[in-house]
């Protein structure tokens, strides 16, 4: 058995350099963290079966970037783009220029009722569409998990994965760690 830490590691270094880009970093959003959106992260989300897509080189990520065959409901999707590992996490370009999800995968993932949509840059989609696409999400009772690392390491395996977020109230974003098994 296998497992990885796709939780972004967080140093204090990091939380400086964060901090002077995106405010919402000292709010719950630092790190590895879903936006709660106003909802609940059910207990049972916390093991899901996955699988990681690898989309590297791409600005926005469509449907046809994916096997759609291999999304069933209540599964955790991921998105491995490397833009963590090439922007840095906390930049200007890492909060501003990430790829983003295209409306339409957004759409069938929602549609298939998976439960997590894991990826490895700040957002679902980019500046005004951000809370938006994540309140739609939430709605439909799917949570998107931001700021991953180590995808590389689980891409096109099937996998179980083990998502934990603290249990903070109040709080607009819930930092958690998010660990893969190879099954």
């Amino acid at each position: 058995m296998r497992l990885t830490d796709v939780t972004l590691p967080v140093t204090a270094e990091m939380l400086d350099k964060a901090g002077n880009n995106e405010r919402k970093v000292f709010s719950g959003h630092a790190g590895t963290h879903f936006d709660v959106m106003n909802r609940e992260f059910p207990l049972e989300y916390t093991e899901r079966k996955g699988y990681v897509f690898d989309v590297q080189d791409r600005e926005e990520i469509g449907l046809s970037d994916i096997d759609p065959d291999v999304v069933e409901k209540d599964m955790f999707i991921g998105f491995r783009t490397g833009f963590i590992e090439e922007a840095g996490y906390g930049t200007p370009e890492y909060f501003h220029q990430h790829p983003q999800l295209s409306e339409e995968l957004i759409r069938f993932l929602v549609e298939r009722r998976v439960s997590i949509i894991g990826i490895d840059f700040a957002g679902a989609r980019r500046s005004k569409q951000h809370v938006p696409c994540d309140q739609y999400c939430a709605d439909h009772g799917v949570f998107i998990v931001e700021n991953l690392c180590n995808l590389g390491e689980v891409v096109g395996k099937e996998v179980t994965v083990y998502t934990f977020p603290l249990n903070l109230k109040g709080s607009s974003g819930l930092p958690c760690r998010v660990v893969v098994k190879e099954n």
